[in-house]
């Protein structure tokens, strides 16, 4: 099987004995309330979701990680994945010492081992992430709104975060590789997206089923834009169709539980990087990948990739170009395999399709099944009702 991110798969959660003992010092730690996405965060790195990373990270990483799209130690590595307070609460903090993180409700998740605290440029780092300083992007606005200082440090993860949804796809990475080894697969294509599936993306899952053993499906379910539709929907529209379209013993699902950031190229690369740590050897990169509103290039997400040797990445991008339903070829293609004119093309955008469901109506059916489309409206109706709700 492929080899974890950095050659070893990181395990930052704490058991046992050690565990009970770590739990009675954590209650006289200095603490910090973490929001439930930092909490995730914490998680995704103790489980080696975001192996090489074993905390968050210092400043020589980060910087690193900015300029380089390294860590310090040269690994490939894109996005931060950092820890931001306030600068009242890191003045609290003394490096060298312990810090308890907690829940709002005050429950103990975590250690944080506290080895750095240092201020970051968040205009720089918003142009290099995300190529945009702009407050409307809303991986800028996330950063904006991120405490002033950052802290570093490894991690030990006491307890796990409780979810109310998903539990039975909330599998970890080294679960996943057994479960893939016990099936056989050597060759394993993920699949990552923020959006139900559509027709578009089964013709991309199936032609990349054609090449490897099994397709992981990994629907992200962690904080996205309100505009989105909502997560419950987006995996439902899965389930309703999992059976009609895929053979059950060559596809896995899987949440992939980590935040948009709608970082384009840069989280392109982060996202195969975490499938590479479920396991898979290759992962689909389509049109736009990553992205919001027009920030990015359209296939710039692919073109990222060749910056870097394959050996640096490990995992194989299979490039997709946007694809749609031809009338004269009377199937889903792409311009490389379909010689017609554009008027013979079905294809929706993201906002378009949102908007006919906020109306009640059903996107073609070429582009979309018919159950997946109700899943998809009563989804949008609900999100419509809790938006008025909360005006």
């Amino acid at each position: 099987m492929i080899e974890p991110h950095g050659g070893k798969l990181i395990n930052r959660i704490v058991l046992d004995s050690k565990r009970d003992e770590l739990l009675v010092k954590a209650v006289k730690m200095p603490k910090l309330v973490l929001s439930k996405r930092d909490l995730t965060e914490a998680e995704n790195i103790a489980t080696g979701l975001y192996s090489p990373l074993t905390g968050f990270m210092n400043e020589e990483d980060y910087n690193s990680v900015l300029e380089e799209m390294r860590l310090a130690d040269g690994t490939v590595w894109t996005i931060p994945v950092v820890l931001g307070v306030s600068r009242q609460e890191a003045e609290q903090l003394v490096i060298g010492t312990d810090v308890a993180l907690t829940g709002k409700s005050g429950r103990i998740y975590a250690i944080l081992h506290l080895e750095d605290k240092f201020q970051p440029d968040k205009k720089r780092e918003a142009e290099l992430v995300y190529k945009t300083r702009d407050e409307t992007h809303p991986g800028v606005a996330n950063l904006y709104r991120r405490g002033e200082v950052l802290l570093g440090g490894t991690i030990s993860m006491l307890n796990r975060i409780e979810h109310k949804l998903f539990n039975q796809y909330r599998v970890d990475p080294a679960q996943v590789r057994k479960d893939f080894a016990a099936r056989g697969w050597k060759r394993v294509v993920g699949f990552q997206t923020r959006n139900p599936i559509h027709r578009a993306h089964e013709y991309l899952q199936k032609c990349a089923l054609e090449i490897t053993d099994g397709l992981f499906l990994s629907p992200l379910v962690g904080e996205t834009k309100s505009t989105d539709i909502p997560v419950e929907y987006r995996i439902e529209s899965y389930e309703v169709v999992m059976d009609k379209i895929y053979p059950p013993s060559r596809v896995y699902l899987a949440v992939f539980p980590a935040a948009m950031r709608y970082a384009g190229p840069r989280e392109a690369i982060f996202h195969a990087l975490c499938r590479k740590n479920y396991g898979c050897t290759h992962f689909i990169v389509g049109r736009d990948h990553a992205g919001v509103g027009d920030y990015y290039g359209t296939y710039e997400a692919q073109e990222i990739f060749d910056q870097f040797k394959d050996e640096e990445i490990g995992i194989t991008p299979l490039r997709f170009e946007y694809s749609f339903y031809c009338t004269k070829c009377e199937s889903m293609a792409t311009s490389k395999t379909c010689p017609h004119d554009k008027k013979f093309h079905i294809g929706l955008s993201g906002t378009r399709v949102r908007a006919m469901l906020r109306e009640g109506k059903r996107p073609p059916k070429e582009m979309t099944r018919p159950e997946v489309a109700d899943v998809l409206i009563r989804g949008m109706a609900a999100a419509s009702s809790t938006t008025a709700t909360k005006q």
